[in-house]
């Protein structure tokens, strides 16, 4: 097949990276132009609302991943049909589940704050933030299986502009309703859901480009395959558990750290977006493994896989090093984008390093997680994230009452550390003993 070289991999993962790190960014900018107003309760009700809406998307974000691998694998099989297929089968769940998400959201609301048990200040600005952004739940499903698409396919061009045109939108929409305008958390919320109406309709646009609707409907009663769904529903079902314990990990972390106080959850707030601009850039280089692994599964080429591991290698390296150094150099600057409050920026000085070690422990993970997705054998990361969310929860229920918000970060970093390992020693077994693409349902 000859389709894995260094040059290939830096062409999809360059732009995968560009695109894809718009999206923390948006989160850090978010954080940043709250940052600026005159309480950090400001900073922890956006924090809590995007906690809620990242457990309702995140859970469902197997559309995308799902649907960028069996996008990616249609490349190596080469079957028109599958094209249409890889997009129809996903958007009819989305479309769903969206729609559950507006019938369902006094209820989502109401569960949520009970969970979190903010600070009143601190959750009067939450209730805000969702009620108007709980419209956007439609657009941002459905927009994820036109990204996903979009990226299995490798129309690199598309995904920069779909995913940088609209979180750029939302950036300028927030600094224009937030500093300009003074609208506050409101402000936010409303810049949101612009830009996800935005990335939605251009979404529809870019995939009809690619699928025109005669096309797609020509194929409609073929998407409901059963064997084909079947192999969807095993992929999804393992990325939804991989998905509901990273969620289960990550609303522990704000709970815990909203029971500190309004600081220590400002605080961690700040430090967990520059924690995902971290994992973005990872995600770019794993998004390029997915492809060409996609690609060499669909061909039912393992030395090429093979040799696409080895690529993968020494870029995770040689980012994870560059980003070790910057975070050890650049730190205070940077802390000092996101907000002016002295106290919350002695807080994130004091807990800095832990995002060093963030990036040790992590980025294999997310970029072996690349791999797995392309050849859409989905077992190893679900395992990977159970037995990762099952040392987490002991530690940081015995360390927290020790090391108050020290041990609750060690307790993360383990959990990553051990999804990053389970992931890397999985994979002799997995792709060269016990893993043929053409005959493998769920690995």
């Amino acid at each position: 097949m000859q389709t894995v070289s260094y040059k290939a991999y830096l062409n999809l993962a360059i732009p995968f990276t560009l695109s894809t790190v718009t999206q923390p960014l948006l989160g850090a900018v978010d954080t940043a132009v709250v940052g600026r107003l005159d309480s950090p309760s400001f900073i922890g009700g956006v924090a809590i609302g995007t906690v809620i809406f990242n457990t309702l998307y995140w859970l469902f974000g197997f559309l995308r991943v799902a649907t960028s691998g069996f996008a990616a694998q249609s490349l190596g099989e080469n079957r028109q049909e599958d094209l249409a297929y890889a997009w129809l089968r996903p958007l009819l769940i989305s479309a769903a589940i969206g729609l559950l998400f507006l019938l369902c959201q006094r209820f989502i609301l109401n569960g949520a704050m009970g969970l979190y048990n903010a600070d009143p200040s601190v959750a009067v600005h939450a209730v805000s933030y969702f009620k108007i952004l709980i419209w956007g739940a439609p657009f941002v499903l459905i927009g994820y299986v036109n990204l996903g698409w979009l990226m299995g396919r490798g129309h690199v061009g598309e995904v920069l502009l779909l995913q940088v045109g609209t979180n750029v939108l939302n950036i300028l929409l927030d600094i224009l309703f937030v500093v300009c305008l003074n609208l506050g958390v409101a402000g936010v919320a409303w810049a949101t859901l612009i830009a996800q109406a935005a990335g939605f309709f251009l979404g529809l646009w870019l995939i009809f480009r690619r699928l025109p609707p005669v096309f797609l409907l020509s194929h409609l009663h073929g998407a409901f395959d059963a064997r084909a769904m079947k192999k969807m529903a095993m992929v999804n079902s393992d990325l939804f558990i991989r998905t509901a314990c990273l969620l289960t990990m990550t609303n522990i972390f704000v709970a815990r750290g909203s029971g500190m106080g309004a600081d220590i959850l400002a605080a961690n707030a700040i430090l967990f977006q520059i924690q995902y601009l971290i994992a973005y850039l990872f995600d770019g280089l794993a998004n390029a493994a997915s492809v060409l692994g996609g690609k060499c599964a669909g061909a039912k080429d393992l030395s090429e896989f093979t040799k696409l591991r080895s690529i993968a290698h020494t870029n995770l390296v040689g980012l994870g090093l560059l980003l070790i150094v910057g975070l050890a150099m650049l730190g205070d600057p940077l802390l000092a984008l996101f907000t002016d409050i002295e106290p919350i920026l002695v807080i994130c000085r004091h807990y800095l390093f832990y995002l060093m070690l963030f990036v040790v422990a992590m980025a294999p993970g997310l970029v072996y997680a690349g791999f797995y997705i392309g050849a859409t054998c989905s077992a190893p990361i679900r395992n990977s994230l159970i037995l990762a969310l099952a040392l987490f929860l002991p530690l940081e229920f015995l360390l927290i009452p020790h090391f108050q918000n020290h041990g609750l970060w060690a307790a993360f970093i383990a959990f990553c550390a051990m999804r990053s390992l389970v992931l890397f020693f999985s994979w002799d077994r997995i792709m060269e003993d016990n893993y043929s693409p053409v005959e493998a349902e769920s690995c």
